[in-house]
């Protein structure tokens, strides 16, 4: 999983094909329980690439989607978005995961 380090997550959507991105910030508890559970699903996940977007400090890569409760995750296939979830509810995150993989 990659970690934003400028604001350019409508970059990254537009020139990789599969991309899921979780939207968080530092004072988020359920975002820090599910960052690692995250990274383990990048790892055992292939074509996809995952980033992490602190919703706080890059408020133009919020814009990609409707970001109203953290941590948001939202998947993309071929810049258009096609599944979307809230909370830390992991059998939500991999139900959405199967969705981009799959499309």
């Amino acid at each position: 999983m990659t970690e934003l380090t400028e604001d350019n997550l409508q970059e990254i959507i537009s020139t990789n094909e599969k991309v899921i991105v979780q939207f968080g910030a530092t004072w988020c508890g359920a975002c820090r329980v599910m960052k690692p559970r995250v990274k383990k699903l990048a790892e055992s996940t292939d074509g996809v690439i995952f980033i992490y977007a602190d919703a706080e400090k890059f408020t133009e890569s919020r814009g990609v989607t409707v970001v109203r409760n953290l941590p948001t995750f939202a998947g993309f296939v071929n810049g258009e978005l096609v599944a979307k979830s809230t909370g830390s509810k992991i059998d939500a995150l991999v139900e959405l995961v199967d969705e981009v993989v799959k499309a």
